[in-house]
Order: structure tokens, then C-alpha cells, then sequence
């Protein structure tokens, strides 16, 4: 490994914005919220949200820099940056690592490269031969897994299904007859908009039996974690009316049959 080159760190984002100052120190390990106060070169999802959480590690551990003379990056993915027209490619966005320089890679929320377009700018880290820092931080995912009650021995992570209404009932029903064949905790995502839609989705398509865990605002002082039968979700929630204070908040849904 070259000791010319910097070191990529992998800064965990909070999940939320509620109560981003007062939740740092609960959420972040201080090694986590000091080194992310040392850098200076970021690649970020979004740079708006990663000038909100600096600004909030500063009331923690002062910046090294002012967040307006910090360099920053955004970097979408490679399909979305070819979307919006974009051609830059990982290894121009590393740069300042060639050249020696510590850079931090952060997410919008949560871990960088789990459910997020990080993971590519991480591979090119490594085929330069940089040393790759994960720092500990809060993850959706394993945090739902954790107080799910269902097999945290074999899981599997989805991302998103699919935004089509017959497609989603679809691909949920495959889902479920995977998890009831090999007893896996099937993990998936949603955006916050579409939660209701999701969770109608999931009481029309899943048999009655079936385990369903809800998982929402988790880290934040609004968290709630619902593990129930689908028998006992439509019970709870009987139409998408009765869903409204689902919505618009981050979720993390997990399934066993």
C-alpha cells in the first residue's frame, strides 16, 4: 500500500435531521465526530445535508476549516450522474487522495456505501491501493434488524422494490416464498412519500401469518418499531386512512414467513 496516498474515511450520517445537535453525541462514537472534524475533502450525496451535519459536529468538536472552505463534491452514482448529464467518474472526484490528502465520503443519511452510491467511489479507493477507514455510525437497516425479532442469523438486504403498483405486489410475494423457503429476513427500503402505499402493499400481498416489522424515525426521539403479524397489521391499520402518521417518515420494512 503506497504511504503517498491519503486515507478515505466513511463517515456515518444521522438518520434525521430532528434533534441533529442534541442526538450527535448519542448516535456517533467521539472517534467518529473528531475525525470528521480533522477533514477538509469530502464527496457527499448531498452537499446541503452534509453542510447541515458539519454544522453540527462543529458545536461538538471544532472544524479544521470553515464548511465554506472545505472542498466538496457531490457524487449521485454512475447511472444518476449520467442522468443529469454529469461525466465525472470516481477516480476525478479522488483526486485530493492521489495527492495525499485524508477525504471523507458521506452519505445522506446513515452508512456510506449501504443503500447509497458510495460503494463505487470505495472500489476505486481501493484499486488505488488507499487504506479504506470505516467509522462507526447508525444504520437503518441493522438497526431495524436488531429490534425486529425475526432471524438476524440469515437476512437479506433488497434495497428498493419496485414503484409499480402489480410489480411491488409481485416482487413481494416472491420475497415472502424466499423467506419461508430458507427462513430469511427479507429487508427492504421505501421512500418516506410512499410508506402508506407500501404498507397497503404489503397487507393485500403477504399471507396472514407472515411476521412484518416497521421500523421508522429510527435513532430519533419520534422512533417507533412494530413487529406484527399481517393478521395483526390489519387489524391496526385497516385502510390507508388510518396509515396518515405513517407517511413521510424514514422507514425500514422487514419480512419473515
Amino acid at each position: 500500500m503506497s504511504t503517498s496516498l491519503g486515507t478515505l474515511f466513511l463517515i456515518p450520517n444521522t438518520l434525521g435531521e430532528e434533534a441533529r445537535v442534541e442526538q450527535l453525541p448519542w448516535v456517533l462514537p467521539r472517534e467518529t465526530i473528531t475525525q470528521t472534524a480533522k477533514l477538509t475533502h469530502w464527496i457527499v450525496e448531498d452537499a446541503k445535508t452534509a453542510r447541515a451535519f458539519l454544522k453540527a459536529v462543529d458545536t461538538v468538536s471544532p472544524l479544521a476549516c470553515t464548511i465554506q472552505e472545505m472542498q466538496m463534491s457531490e457524487w449521485r452514482g454512475v447511472a444518476r450522474n449520467a442522468k443529469y448529464g454529469d461525466a465525472i467518474k470516481p477516480m476525478d472526484l479522488l483526486k485530493p487522495l492521489m495527492a495525499g490528502k485524508d477525504m471523507g465520503l458521506m452519505s445522506e443519511a446513515g452508512v456510506p456505501g449501504v443503500a447509497d452510491p458510495g460503494a463505487e467511489l470505495v472500489l476505486a479507493a481501493h484499486k488505488l491501493g488507499a487504506k479504506v477507514k470505516p467509522m462507526v455510525g447508525p444504520s437503518a437497516i441493522l438497526l431495524g434488524l436488531m429490534a425486529s425479532g425475526l432471524n438476524g442469523q440469515h437476512f437479506a438486504f433488497q434495497g428498493y422494490v419496485p414503484h409499480d403498483a402489480q410489480d411491488r405486489i409481485n416482487k413481494l410475494k416472491q420475497l415472502e416464498i424466499e423467506s419461508k423457503k430458507l427462513q430469511q429476513t427479507q429487508i427492504w427500503i421505501e421512500t418516506p412519500y410512499r410508506n402508506t402505499a407500501m404498507l397497503m402493499a404489503c397487507l393485500n400481498a403477504l399471507s396472514p401469518q407472515t411476521l412484518l416489522c416497521l421500523g421508522m424515525d429510527l435513532s430519533l426521539p419520534s422512533e417507533m418499531i412494530t413487529t406484527l403479524s399481517i393478521t395483526d397489521w390489519r387489524k391496526r391499520y385497516p385502510n390507508e386512512a388510518a396509515c396518515a402518521l405513517l407517511q413521510n417518515r424514514p422507514a425500514v420494512f422487514l419480512m419473515l414467513a
